[in-house]
């Protein structure tokens, strides 16, 4: 049974897919989730993320984001521990930060800023259709999201063939509410539900 393989395992798996995609693929995708996010009723503010190492989606899905009239936070990685933000204003703003991610060069608010996202797009391995998510075993955004206002958004963004029906849970997962694929756009999790 699938969700009966450990953690590392799915890692190891999903790490070789996904360095193993064509970038032409990868360009369809990127499109393909900028126009689904773009569709989404975006709030006032957003947590998003730069994706880097393979994971689904681009820089134009936060221009799309802003261009639509929401503000973006992006993550800043530190020490182990909760996530602090900035705010994205552009590509061209953006600085080579550990872990070979992209930062905002701006001023670096606390991790209580994720309170005032009303979306919440979450960077994922896999998540299953109970909402568990698959990450990549830091635990940055575990310690982070508890601080997010309970009613906001959590969105785990990941490929198609990503979304699946059992993952392994521990006690300190967090549950996401909704998976963003390129080609199925908005899933609902926990539930028997598939919105567009």
């Amino acid at each position: 049974m699938p969700g009966e393989r450990d953690k590392h395992a799915w890692r190891t798996e999903i790490s070789a897919r996904r360095a193993a995609i064509a970038p032409a693929d990868q360009l369809e995708e990127a499109r393909a989730l900028t126009e689904a996010a773009a569709a989404l009723d975006l709030p006032d503010w957003v947590c998003a993320y730069v994706p880097v190492r393979g994971e689904p989606g681009s820089t134009a899905l936060l221009d799309a984001i802003r261009a639509a009239g929401s503000r973006v936070l992006l993550p800043i990685t530190g020490p182990p521990g909760p996530l602090s933000w900035a705010e994205y204003t552009g590509v061209e703003q953006l600085r080579p930060a550990r872990y070979g991610l992209l930062e905002p060069t701006g001023e670096v608010l606390a991790t209580t800023a994720i309170d005032r996202a009303g979306l919440i797009l979450v960077p994922a391995l896999a998540v299953d259709r109970r909402g568990v998510r698959l990450g990549r075993g830091a635990g940055h955004y575990d310690r982070t999201l508890a601080a997010a206002d309970p009613s906001a958004r959590l969105i785990a963004v990941v490929r198609d063939d990503e979304l699946v029906d059992l993952l392994p849970e521990e006690p300190h997962d967090l549950r996401m509410g909704w998976a963003l694929t390129p080609h199925g756009g908005l899933h609902r999790l926990g539930e028997d539900q598939h919105t567009e």
